[in-house]
C-alpha cells in the first residue's frame, strides 16, 4: 500500500528544529531585555513642577553636596525629598539679589522659582514626581548602602550632569544581585560616596586593580563589611 505522506515530509522535523530552535532563542533573548526594567524604566523622566530641579546646576556647577537636600540618607532607609523651606534657604530674593536676582538673568530666575516661593507662602508642599520607584515588595535601605561605600553614582548615574533627572539604571533584581555578588566592583571610599564627579573619573574609570584612595582599596572596602552582602530572598523581600 502506498504511503499516506510523500517522502519529502520526513525532512519536516529537522527543518522545524533548525527554524524553531533559533526562533525560541530570539524570543527568550528579546524577552530577557524588552520585558525587563532595563527596557521599560531606564530613561524614565517624568515632568516635574516648575520644570524640575536642575541637578546639573545645583550639584554640578554650584557643587552642592547631595546631603544638603537629602539630609538623612546616612541614617534613614529612604533618601528624603527636601522641604520647601530647604529650597527657600537659598532662593529667598534677599540672598540671591546680589548674585542672581539683581543680575542679567534675575527676571528669568525669579519666574523659574516662583512656584517655590508660592508654595512656601501658602505653607504647601511641592508635589515632585518620584523617578526611582522600588516596588512595595522590595526593600532598599539607603543608609546601609551609603555607609558601606555605595555611591549615589552607582544607582542614579551622573546626577551632577543631569539638567532633568532620569532613571539611569533598571534597578531590577538581577542588577542588584550583580552588585551583591561582586561588591568590590562598585564600592567606593565612604568619604567619596557623594562626590559623583570624583567617583566617575577617579574610581570607576580605572580597573579595579588600580583603584586606591588614601590607602583604601576595593579589597579593603569589601573586608570592612561585617559580612558579605546577602543574596538570600529575605534580605530584600520582607
Amino acid at each position: 500500500m502506498a504511503g499516506l505522506f510523500p517522502k519529502w515530509m520526513n525532512a519536516l522535523p529537522t527543518l522545524g528544529a533548525l527554524v524553531g530552535g533559533p526562533a525560541v532563542v530570539v524570543v527568550v533573548a528579546g524577552g530577557w531585555y524588552w520585558l525587563t526594567p532595563d527596557y521599560f524604566e531606564v530613561g524614565y523622566q517624568p515632568v516635574q513642577p516648575g520644570g524640575g530641579y536642575n541637578h546639573q546646576l545645583h550639584a554640578g556647577e554650584l557643587g552642592i553636596d547631595c546631603r544638603y537636600c537629602h539630609t538623612h540618607v546616612e541614617e534613614s532607609d529612604h533618601a528624603n525629598i527636601p522641604s520647601v523651606a530647604t529650597c527657600m534657604g537659598c532662593h529667598t530674593e534677599g540672598k540671591l539679589r546680589a548674585s542672581v536676582s539683581g543680575g542679567p538673568g534675575g527676571d528669568r530666575h525669579n519666574r523659574m522659582v516662583s512656584f517655590i516661593r508660592d508654595a512656601y507662602a501658602q505653607d504647601e508642599s511641592i508635589e515632585w514626581s518620584k523617578i526611582h520607584l522600588v516596588p512595595d515588595y522590595a526593600h532598599f535601605p539607603h543608609h546601609v548602602h551609603v555607609n558601606a561605600g555605595v555611591s549615589c553614582y552607582s544607582c542614579h548615574g551622573q546626577i551632577a550632569g543631569m539638567p532633568v533627572v532620569y532613571q539611569a539604571e533598571g534597578l531590577g533584581m538581577g542588577w542588584c544581585l550583580d552588585c551583591h555578588r561582586n561588591p568590590e566592583e562598585r564600592l567606593v571610599p565612604p568619604d567619596k560616596v557623594t562626590d559623583l564627579v570624583w567617583v566617575e573619573h577617579n574610581w570607576f574609570d580605572k580597573p579595579t586593580s588600580e583603584r586606591e584612595h588614601n590607602g583604601v582599596t576595593p579589597e579593603d572596602l569589601v573586608a570592612s563589611l561585617r559580612r558579605d552582602p546577602p543574596q538570600n530572598c529575605g534580605a530584600c523581600h520582607y
